[in-house]
């Protein structure tokens, strides 16, 4: 019995050793960034606007592979069984908080198999509305929504989409019952806005502005806590009058579960370097982004936070996937 308690504990200084020296030497080859949706897409956006900086500062490529599918789950799967060795990370979206909630089983336990790095940006959606609609604030959109209970209804990209998530929210924080009206995607779902057949949406800031300076929306409010920079007339929900409401999309860096905290620590010190690139900064601002930092305990109270935001929710307002 002895010897083997011997044998083990000279097992477990070999392996510490053996990570301490692949810490040390970490990066030595290229590193995989699985991005869990599309090219093309806000992820995508954000993963192919930090590689560069991001393999520079580790000296070594970052490459992306896009695994999209099931809400992210796919990339995501891969990425828990992926070796903890810092050569495989993941970008994902705000919805991996939303996932716990909306599935009943996930291939991967969101909260264990994951270590974040740091959140990299969060992006406020904004409350649109089509201009033939009459109410030229929130507060009067609100009235009138009151005034009848599914009187207003609301596009989205499909249930549990985050439009629908956003409007959810709007419906619990302001006390009135929408309709609901679900798309098979996000650019169906605007069009329809745009034309008049349903008249409010919860959109995406980057992707939406370009229709509000055209005159083919009308901008009622920004989801984040203060007014954005590129907005500065526009109020907050809060200013609007829907006091607690404040809503993100986000993407966070995440690394699988058991990654050495040393090779941790250079991966948010790079990350951390990546961000205050000035190209970077220009680039999010621009985007209607705020910029985070990389503190990887921040990031998992951040997470952690999101998913129990997104849960009661889901559990509030009974959503599902059907």
């Amino acid at each position: 019995m002895k010897l083997k308690k011997l044998v083990d504990a000279l097992v477990l200084c070999a392996l510490a050793v053996a990570t301490a020296a692949q810490a040390q030497t970490w990066p030595s080859k290229p590193i995989s960034l699985v991005v869990t949706y599309p090219a093309g897409g806000g992820a995508d956006t954000m993963a192919r606007l930090i590689a560069p900086k991001l393999g520079e500062a580790l000296g070594q490529p970052v490459i992306i592979e896009n695994k999209p599918g099931a809400s992210g789950q796919i990339g995501a799967s891969a990425v828990a069984k992926a070796t903890p060795d810092g050569y495989t990370l993941m970008l994902d979206a705000s919805s991996f908080a939303v996932n716990p909630a909306l599935f009943a089983k996930l291939p991967y336990d969101s909260d264990k198999a994951f270590k974040p790095i740091g959140v990299i940006a969060l992006f406020p959606n904004v409350l649109l509305v089509n201009p033939g609609v009459v109410a030229t604030s929130v507060k009067e959109l609100v009235a009138l929504a009151k005034a009848k209970k599914n009187a207003i209804s609301y596009a989205s990209s499909g249930n549990g989409s985050a439009q629908h998530l956003a409007g959810a929210m709007f419906e619990s924080a302001a006390g009135v019952d929408m309709l609901h009206v679900p798309y098979k995607g996000g650019a169906p779902a605007l069009n329809d806005v745009i034309g008049g057949q349903v008249p409010v949406f919860f959109g995406n800031l980057a992707s939406t502005l370009q229709h509000v300076q055209a005159g083919k929306l009308k901008l009622l409010a920004v989801t984040n806590a203060k007014r954005s920079p590129i907005l500065p007339n526009i109020p907050t929900m809060a200013e609007a009058g829907v006091a607690g409401y404040e809503v993100y999309e986000w993407n966070v860096l995440f690394a699988p579960a058991g990654t050495p905290e040393a090779v941790v620590t250079k991966l948010a010190a790079a990350l951390q370097k990546t961000l205050d690139s000035p190209d970077v900064k220009a680039r999010i601002a621009q985007l209607g982004g705020e910029i985070q930092t990389a503190k990887p305990e921040a990031a998992q109270q951040f997470v952690r936070l999101q998913t129990t935001l997104w849960a009661r929710l889901v559990k509030e307002r009974g959503i599902s996937l059907d």
